[in-house]
């Protein structure tokens, strides 16, 4: 009995791995170059999409599910266009950017945390300095989130 509660109990805790902060890490000359030429790129353009029909099968499905985190319907639409933008043009997939931005702000522009990390997709503040323009604002949604997918496109390709 103490056997199966001992290996349930550690099955059930076998998933569970908080994040840790995010530290400061140097990067080669050359990643720093590529990651500087992405995050300086131009801005989003009305939407992303490839046609306008499935630009308007995902805006309507997305903005359904976010209607109770983000009620304003102009905002939010505003808000899946760039998001898509930016997750193609870094050459993620815009779901994978929504999963990351509910578990890391649970959608709040304004989030910050514990360990300083800013925004919808909790971008650390050294990242302005190493790779960005002084003054870039990480509270800015299209700042926010090309800094977070052009990020996050580094460290899954790294792995």
């Amino acid at each position: 009995m103490k056997r199966t509660a001992f290996g349930l109990l550690v099955i059930a805790l076998s998933g569970y791995a908080p994040a840790g902060d995010q530290i400061y890490e140097p990067l080669a000359a050359k990643v720093r170059a590529d990651l500087q030429a992405s995050i300086a790129d131009k801005p989003a353009p009305r939407h992303g999409f490839t046609d306008s029909a499935a630009a308007v099968n995902w805006l309507t499905e997305m903005s359904q599910r976010l209607e109770t985190r983000i009620p304003n319907f102009q905002s939010r639409v505003e808000f899946l266009r760039t998001i898509h933008f930016e997750a193609i043009r870094a050459g993620l997939d815009p779901q994978l950017v929504l999963a990351v931005i509910q578990v890391e702000s649970s959608f709040r522009k304004y989030a910050v945390s514990r360990s300083g990390a800013r925004g919808y997709m909790q971008v650390m503040p050294f990242w302005v300095g190493l790779v960005g323009r002084k003054g870039d604002n990480l509270f800015s949604l299209r700042t926010n989130l090309r800094y977070g997918c052009v990020i996050l496109k580094h460290y899954l390709d790294v792995e």
